[in-house]
């Protein structure tokens, strides 16, 4: 699944890249202080940690459900300029991951997301825990 494939994603306006997820600072997602929305911000992080897992998973893809389990933000910089999210996740998490999910058909994975601006300041930072689960 492509990110301009979800239809909220669209109406916030996010744009995907390569491998990470853009905002553009623009009037439609500003908040009262001319900062990129909190929500907003929470939208685009989300939508990256969801790519993530599929680029991390390709062969799930189609066979299981994603369904985000839980969610943590601590905004650290108001959003001044456009932004850009970006995911990572160790490879212990990865291999606990295939481990729990080949001998359950379910797992859980964390996803660590980084939201900058187009200067790299450092504006959010997330953590996505995904429930899979296989169909």
């Amino acid at each position: 699944m492509r990110a301009q494939d979800i239809p909220f994603v669209n109406l916030v306006g996010i744009e995907q890249s390569e491998n990470s997820v853009l905002l553009a600072y623009k009037k439609d997602v500003l908040n009262h202080i001319d900062s990129i929305h909190a929500s907003a911000q929470f939208t685009l992080a989300e939508t990256q940690s969801g790519l993530h897992l599929q680029e991390l998973f390709p062969e799930l893809v189609g066979n299981v459900v994603p369904l985000l389990r839980e969610s943590k933000i601590k905004y650290k910089k108001p959003a001044l300029k456009s932004i850009v999210a970006e995911a990572n996740c160790s490879s212990q998490n990865i291999v606990k991951f295939r481990e729990q999910f080949a001998k359950k058909g379910r797992a859980t994975l964390s996803l660590n997301v980084d939201v900058t601006d187009e200067d790299g300041v450092l504006c959010a930072i997330a953590e996505f825990v995904w429930f899979v689960q296989k169909i």
